[in-house]
């Protein structure tokens, strides 16, 4: 969801539970179950499960049951809570659907190229080392995206120690991003100019699909990370992309988040939110100078 995330966000979905439509309900998921549940979802991902989520739960999690070939939910429940890693991610996977695509909110990537990189030339002119965290990452479209607008400008960046991070909770949405091959409906409303510089034609299976280049997949690196574990990362980052994460977070959870992020962050340093997401009465740390763009503030 770190997709956030993707970009990310920790995107819920309800979706069928089989190819017909839904299974018959073969399990029972009592009150108290689904309590639980959403106790080890918070505990877990940050993710504040409404109790309108109970069909989603339900959807989801029986699959990991059958798979597990487990009697009932407080079977799956007692195994979660014997904390397995193998299992914990299945669950965390489970939960979080990642939708996302090739520059979502293009004002961010426009902003980015024509404003924020700039300045960072200037600024860190000693240095020539640039820093971007993509935090909810998912399939891979916004760190590519960012990359593109990088490589877009690489002849300003030639010499610089540019990087760019890409964190989710996923592993699998990460793999994907990693393996970097998308099937052509990922690029509507992508320029013809861009998708023919940075992708490559290339067979999977019985299909043709894009592949992103090496020299693209080289700015990148996918790591898995749970924002809400400690982070091994130091920055600080010149820009954040932290897009349609917290909207699943609740208010606690955001300001510990923020606070994080911006011990990480130099003043002058860029926040970059979800079109429905806001840093009203959550931290006062940026200050909002664009469309969900935020500026860190001196301490």
């Amino acid at each position: 969801m770190h997709r956030g995330a993707r970009g990310r966000g920790y995107t819920l979905m309800l979706t069928p539970t089989s190819a017909t439509g839904t299974f018959a309900n073969d399990f029972q998921l009592s009150q108290a179950e689904f309590d639980r549940i959403r106790v080890l979802v918070r505990e877990h991902t940050g993710i504040a499960l409404s109790e309108s989520k109970r069909q989603l739960v339900y959807g989801r999690l029986a699959r990991r049951l059958r798979a597990l070939k487990l009697g009932s939910f407080s079977d799956y429940i007692l195994l979660l809570e014997k904390g397995e890693p193998a299992e914990l991610e299945e669950f965390t996977n489970a939960v979080t659907t990642n939708l996302t695509s090739f520059f979502r909110e293009p004002h961010h990537f426009e902003f980015l190229a024509q404003q924020m990189l700039p300045e960072a030339l200037k600024r860190n002119t000693g240095l020539r080392r640039l820093r971007i965290w993509c935090c909810a990452a998912s399939t891979g479209e916004e760190p590519y995206s960012i990359a593109m607008v990088l490589r877009e400008a690489q002849e300003s960046l030639k010499g610089w120690d540019t990087k760019l991070l890409a964190t989710d909770l996923d592993s699998n949405v990460l793999a994907h991003g990693k393996r970097g091959v998308y099937g052509h409906d990922r690029f509507a409303g992508m320029s013809s100019n861009r998708v023919s510089r940075f992708f490559d034609e290339v067979r999977d299976g019985k299909d043709n699909k894009l592949s992103a280049s090496g020299d693209l997949r080289s700015l990148v690196t996918f790591k898995q990370l749970n924002l809400m574990h400690e982070w091994p990362m130091k920055g600080p980052f010149d820009a954040i992309f932290c897009r349609n994460v917290i909207i699943y977070f609740d208010k606690d959870t955001q300001r510990a988040l923020f606070e994080r992020m911006a011990a990480l962050q130099r003043p002058g340093d860029y926040l970059f939110l979800g079109h429905s997401e806001s840093l009203y009465r959550v931290c006062d740390r940026y200050e909002l100078i664009g469309r969900t763009i935020y500026r860190r503030l001196p301490d």
